[in-house]
């Protein structure tokens, strides 16, 4: 009885643990670390290739990828919608 207990406990953790990880996945505070991170880094990769305009140029990966990430759930809901088994 003890190892049934030790096996429901293990998967009590488990299930924590991917809960954690799917509310991380669909954070707004991961989406805009993401963000900021891609700005930045657009950011010093136009800085040296002399870009003139290199802090507004970057704007356009970081807004892109914050776009995408906004539209995805309509379409994962008409994905789902049209691809149930």
């Amino acid at each position: 009885m003890m190892n049934l207990e030790k096996r429901i406990a293990a998967i009590e953790e488990r299930n924590l643990r991917v809960e954690a990880d799917k509310a991380w996945e669909v954070s707004l505070c991961r989406r805009m670390t993401i963000t900021v991170l891609t700005y930045l880094i657009a950011i010093l990769f136009l800085w040296l290739i002399q870009n003139d305009r290199f802090w507004l140029n970057a704007g356009v990966p970081a807004l892109g990828y914050l776009l995408s990430t906004l539209s995805l759930p309509w379409v994962k809901q008409w994905w789902t919608r049209h691809h149930r088994n």
